[in-house]
């Protein structure tokens, strides 16, 4: 169990973030089709240089330690402009109509990249990881979601 309580927050911070090299090597391979996303202002090949580079830079951080809170609070607000800036599901009409087409898939981009941040956000503000063997001891356990105790389990009945 030492083990599992060793390397099971390494795994979930491999799993949280995995998808952003893999995007960032995207953008490199495919980057005429990224720049047509990005669109045509002067300054669009600089903010594609700087979303490869987070998308590179912020994972390694986040699962080696090293700065990861600040790290994952960069990768958090770059899923919010990426969420808000090219996923906006509103502007299709056949969004709210929850049929397959461009505003759906858009809605579910928009709403994957909250769920991101909400991981990410769960990095900046957690002190620690509990251990799996805690949390398998007490499975139905809960912890306080807000206030000055956020985060902290809360104290079973004697």
């Amino acid at each position: 169990m030492m083990l599992v309580n060793d390397y099971a927050p390494l795994l979930l911070r491999v799993c949280l973030v995995v998808l952003f090299p893999f995007s960032g090597l995207d953008k490199i391979v495919n980057w005429n089709a990224a720049m047509k996303q990005a669109g045509t202002a002067p300054y669009a090949p600089a903010m594609l240089v700087a979303a490869i580079l987070v998308e590179f830079i912020t994972p390694v951080c986040i699962v080696t330690g090293w700065h990861d809170r600040l790290a994952a609070l960069v990768l958090a607000g770059f899923c919010v402009m990426t969420a808000v800036l090219y996923h906006q599901f509103w502007r299709f009409p056949d969004c709210w109509r929850f049929r397959p087409g461009e505003g759906l898939d858009h809605f579910w981009e928009f709403l994957k990249n909250f769920g991101l941040v909400g991981g990410l956000g769960l990095i900046v503000l957690s002190p620690r990881t509990l251990p799996v063997s805690q949390a398998l001891r007490h499975p139905l356990a809960s912890s306080y979601v807000t206030g000055p105790d956020a985060g902290s389990p809360i104290s079973e009945a004697p």
